[in-house]
């Protein structure tokens, strides 16, 4: 067998496929020692590699040239030869998909899945379904032999509580997809694809006029007597007048308030990076908070530099006060929607507000639109009686503003009764939509001195820097 060091350097594709040979020949890359071709007479080409270890030398075949490439052999190549010289196998042994349990399983994919690819928030509740319901029920079991019954048992177990089972099910069948890619589950069909969910109890809590004011009050009183950290009343009054979610401002860092352009720019959210228009009361609470030096969080928490992790037990505390031990932090944001559409704003408005990737998302709140076409068809109908009911109309006078104060429908006008908006005024329609539902929210939540102040600046003032407040 003749051997050789390869004249251009290093093994690419394009001097593989230029290599012949009259004898069985290898011909080694100069750029990784131990890495070379096999040229047979016949024309093929394999990657080979060689190194010694504590147990001598051995040769390797890495693969035959054109079923993989020289970078993806140079790659593999590496690895051989550093488990050779560390005395490992040269290739790492492969459990046969048969051996693989469920709990194997669930342990590699939350260390290279979940871990890597899942936001905290993802990433804990896969670890919850995981650890809690799927490892105890089937952890034993090859995942291979996984089938309906097994699926459809779990999920019965859980039929009490029809979300969990839902988040349960879900993780499991993508745990079992990523094993199939890993090529340790097996040749299988995915039994929980055939699993139907259940039909879950989906918590619709709006707060009304009266419960804004409540809330309002209560957080004046526990901020006044020292029972409420400033911060913490301040995060709770940006989640009622952005509609933003919790950790949306939780993790609020000074550098992405930009007052000057009444925005929030946030670099993260569940749906990805978002801009967040501020309205002028939402912008005056921010403008309020205490910014502590070398803390960059804009509601920061005990510890120096750190963030406030949890409004659980703030919240708590307020809700108590106020009398609505039944309301949610999340139905803070379901009621800015709903306070959105009963002042004519459309779903895609909202889907914009929220920061809904979907509009199927903001649809769910569809139901609530009942009352603004109810008081559509009484206007409609209204406008014809005069004309066709001469003298058996009843006497009203004219009203020229719909449910919760919102102008009627004129002629030329969308359902705010403002003009149709053009694509460059996307921006300052999104800034006006913010404006007039926190406005309205504002008038109960807000003590007077923090009402409807506007802090874009003048022609005349310079702006304020980026993170100002």
């Amino acid at each position: 067998m003749n051997m050789s060091l390869l004249s251009q350097g290093t093994i690419t594709d394009r001097t593989v496929a230029a290599l012949s040979a009259e004898s069985d020949t290898v011909v080694w890359d100069r750029a990784l020692t131990g890495f070379g071709v096999r040229v047979y007479p016949s024309g093929a080409r394999v990657y080979v590699v060689q190194a010694r270890g504590p147990e001598g030398t051995k040769r390797i075949t890495v693969g035959r040239h054109g079923v993989i490439g020289a970078t993806e052999a140079r790659r593999r190549a590496a690895l051989i030869i550093a488990r050779i010289r560390a005395g490992e196998a040269p290739v790492p042994e492969v459990q046969k998909p048969e051996s693989v349990t469920v709990a194997t399983l669930a342990e590699r994919y939350l260390r290279e899945h979940v871990a890597v690819r899942c936001k905290p928030t993802t990433a804990t509740q896969y670890r919850l379904a995981i650890e809690r319901y799927i490892v105890p029920a089937l952890g034993t079991r090859p995942v291979s032999s996984l089938g309906r019954s097994q699926v459809a048992e779990l999920q019965h177990s859980l039929s009490d509580r029809p979300a969990m089972a839902n988040l349960v099910i879900a993780t499991l069948s993508r745990m079992i997809e990523q094993g199939m890619a890993w090529g340790v589950a097996g040749e299988i069909s995915n039994p929980c694809r055939s699993a139907p969910k259940y039909r879950a109890r989906r918590r619709e809590r709006f707060l009304t006029d009266a419960e804004f004011r409540r809330l309002g009050s209560t957080l004046d009183e526990l901020e006044a007597t020292g029972r409420l950290s400033p911060h913490a009343a301040a995060a709770l009054r940006l989640l009622m007048l952005t509609g933003c979610r919790r950790n949306e401002i939780l993790t609020l860092r000074w550098e992405d308030v930009h007052l000057h352009t009444q925005e929030l720019r946030l670099r993260d959210s569940k749906t990805g990076p978002r801009t967040v228009s501020l309205s002028p009361e939402a912008a005056q609470v921010l403008a309020s908070i205490e910014r502590l030096p070398g803390n960059p969080w804009v509601i920061p928490g005990a510890r120096p530099g750190a963030r406030l992790s949890s409004l659980f037990e703030p919240w708590r505390k307020v809700r108590a006060r106020a009398g609505l031990d039944d309301v949610r932090i999340h139905d803070l944001r379901h009621s800015y929607a709903s306070r959105a559409l009963a002042l004519g704003e459309s779903l895609p408005v909202i889907a914009k507000l929220l920061g809904h990737a979907q509009i199927q998302t903001t649809a769910r709140y569809t139901h609530l639109t009942r009352d603004a076409v109810k008081d559509a068809a009484t206007r409609v109908a209204e406008g014809i009686a005069e004309d066709i009911l001469i003298g058996h109309a009843p006497n009203r006078g004219p009203d020229l503003r719909g449910p919760n104060g919102a102008p009627r429908i004129g002629v030329g006008c969308n359902a705010r009764g403002a003009p149709a908006v053009h694509g460059s005024m996307v921006k300052e329609r999104m800034r006006a939509s913010a404006a007039r539902v926190a406005a309205e929210i504002g008038e109960d939540i807000l003590p007077p001195w923090q009402r409807g102040k506007d802090l874009s600046p003048t022609r005349s003032e310079p702006a304020p820097t980026a993170h100002a407040a």
